[in-house]
Parts: C-alpha cells; structure tokens; sequence
C-alpha cells in the first residue's frame, strides 16, 4: 500500500471513529466532571497502558499536574507507565502481569480514579490492573478498542472506540483524552467559582467501590446484552 493510499484509508477509519467519539459526548463530559470533582476533594488519578497506550497515559497526566488550555492549579496524576525503576523491578520479581496492579496498590486510595487504555482490551497486566482497582476501591475506567472486550467486563465504565485498526483507534483515544481534559478544566472553573455544591458525591465519599456488574460501556452493549447506557 502506497503512502497516500494509507493516509486516505486512515483518514477513513479515523472520520468514522470519530463521528463515534462525537455521540459519546455526553460519556466523556460526564467523566471529566467527575475526575474534577474527585481531584478537587483530594483524591488522584492513576493510568496506565502499555506501548502507545502508555505514551497516551503520560499525556493524560501530563496535561493534569501541568495544564491544558488556561492556566490553573496542578492535580495528582501519575502515570504507571513512567517510572523505569519501580516498573522494571516489578517485573523482574513479580512478573509482568504485575507491572501495573502492584503500583495501583501502593498508589491507589479509595475513591481515585484508575484510567486504563488498551486497543485490545486484552492485556494481561491492564486487565489485573483493573481487577485490583476494582478490589481497592478505585472508580476504574477503560479507553479500548471494540467491545466487547475483557476490559471492558473488568471496568466500571468504558469508551470502547469500534475501529478497525490499531491506529485509528489510538489517534481516537488521544482526541477522548483533549476533549476529557476540556471537561475537566470546565469543571475545575465552576468550583474556582463557587457553583458547585458542597454536597457534590465525589466530594463527600471517598471509600465506596461501585457496586458489582457488568461495566457500562458508551456506543456497544454491555455484556449483559441490555444494550443500557450509562
């Protein structure tokens, strides 16, 4: 396949992909709010990939403890992804299915938010990190490929963007991270503002796993086949 042949087959698949992302607005607004909310109050954000998918969780966090658009205070986000030391030696005693569950564990408090990205959905050290998220107490959610994938059924929510291709499904994650973190800065400006109430749950619980079945999951069915939205 020629260079331009690809270009216009990529563009193809990504227009798609994110005409998609456009319908699931609603799903990407409502968690840039909560993540606010949950920061706001204390609490951190931890993520995790691995290859792009890790590239794409250093850039969540970095536009989190920096800023995105404006100017405004720094958050506690920390990529999983990002310190050699600790993930090597985990991997080297542990296993690397443990690379990323063990620092949910020693990072993780009831009440933070765990961002997990995988194309596959597949990867065993993404799917026992969730599995130890959940068991923590974490809100877990999930950017993936199509579902339905075992991310998904392991996530407390996802955006499980239905393209055909590694690479579309990447360039798709990356546009859900910006339009995340545009949510959030919105949010972040409504408490500088006083407009949000003291009552608001994310500021007042901070030790409630979410309760157990099946993941909601924006633009497929859950695995329950309900077809429910979130």
């Amino acid at each position: 396949m020629s260079t331009q042949s690809w270009i216009e087959e990529h563009t193809h698949e990504l227009t798609r992909a994110l005409r998609w992302l456009g319908d699931q607005s609603w799903l990407v607004e409502r968690w840039g709010a909560e993540l606010a909310d949950r920061l706001v109050a204390g609490h951190r954000v931890l993520v995790a990939g691995n290859g792009g998918s890790a590239a794409e969780a250093q850039h969540l966090t970095s536009e989190l403890v920096g800023r995105f658009l404006a100017d405004r205070r720094p958050f506690s986000a920390l990529s999983l992804c990002a310190e050699s030391s600790s993930v090597t030696a985990i991997v080297n005693d542990y296993g690397a299915d443990e690379m990323f569950a063990r620092q949910v564990e020693a990072h993780g408090r009831p009440g933070d938010v765990l961002v997990l990205l995988s194309t596959s959905g597949r990867s065993p050290n993404i799917l026992r990190a969730a599995e130890r998220g959940q068991a923590l107490g974490l809100r877990v959610w999930a950017l993936s490929g199509a579902a339905p994938n075992p991310l998904v059924g392991r996530s407390h929510e996802a955006l499980a963007v239905p393209a055909p291709s590694t690479a579309a499904v990447q360039a798709a994650h990356l546009v859900a991270i910006h339009a995340l973190c545009a949510a959030f800065d919105a949010r972040v400006e409504q408490h500088d503002a006083g407009l949000v109430a003291a009552d608001t749950p994310a500021l007042t619980v901070t030790a409630v796993p979410a309760a157990p079945g099946p993941a909601r999951t924006a633009g497929a069915r859950t695995l329950d086949g309900t077809g429910a939205r979130a």
